[in-house]
């Protein structure tokens, strides 16, 4: 089990009604961190399906779904982002 730092940014925060918590998780990638969050149920299963455009950036950087995680790492969900 690795404890990581989850943080949602935009649309995702605002539907989840919180801009970051830590968890304990056993994944080992960001796909499977996703997964585990979707398996709570609403409202995560809504903002982060897997139907929806989600970005995610590991430890600050934008990383694949493969990307793995480690004990510390700080991982945020966010939209795609539209220049303007």
């Amino acid at each position: 089990m690795n404890k990581v730092t989850v943080r949602y940014f935009a649309s995702v925060r605002e539907m989840l009604g919180k801009g970051s918590e830590t968890l304990q998780t056993g994944a080992p990638t960001l796909a499977a961190l996703r997964d585990e969050l979707i398996a709570r149920g609403a409202p995560y299963a809504e903002a982060l399906a897997r139907g929806k455009a989600v970005r995610m950036a590991l430890d600050q950087v934008m990383s694949a779904e493969t990307a793995a995680l480690d004990e510390g790492s700080e991982v945020a969900f966010f939209p795609p982002v539209t220049g303007g």
